[in-house]
């Protein structure tokens, strides 16, 4: 795949909506002047294709946005946090269809992620994914 190819497939971020920040206007652990809050911990979310919010930790909400974009927001202000993505099947057992994934905080929001899920060709695609916040 050419840098042209990939470059094409890629997005900016939607920006956030008043409803999507209303949903996210929770009550947040404030964050240390290290990036990490008294409490640090790892959160986690399991997400199917569909932006449903199979399972997960100290997640309340995985929102769909458009084909591959979705929207995970925590208890917890991320600013700080590493993300993990993997493309993944929400359940214990079976095989995944191959793809790619990337994760970002998400603009707008400190306790949300932004991710978005691809073929391996590189066009978004609506996948199944796993997602681990270091926080």
């Amino acid at each position: 795949m050419s840098d042209e190819t990939a470059t094409a497939a890629v997005s900016e971020q939607p920006p956030a909506t008043k409803t999507d920040r209303e949903r996210a206007g929770i009550a947040l652990v404030p964050a240390t002047g290290a990036g990490m809050p008294p409490t640090a911990q790892t959160f986690f979310a399991v997400v199917n294709s569909a932006g449903g919010l199979v399972r997960g930790f100290g997640v309340v909400s995985a929102t769909r946005l458009s084909t591959g974009t979705y929207q995970v927001v925590s208890t917890h202000d991320l600013t700080g946090s590493a993300y993990v993505g993997s493309i993944g099947l929400p359940g214990s057992s079976g095989a995944s269809a191959p793809g790619e994934i990337t994760v970002v905080g998400r603009a707008g929001i400190a306790n949300g992620v932004f991710i978005q899920t691809f073929t391996s060709a590189g066009a978004l695609a609506d996948r199944n994914f796993h997602l681990a916040i270091l926080s």
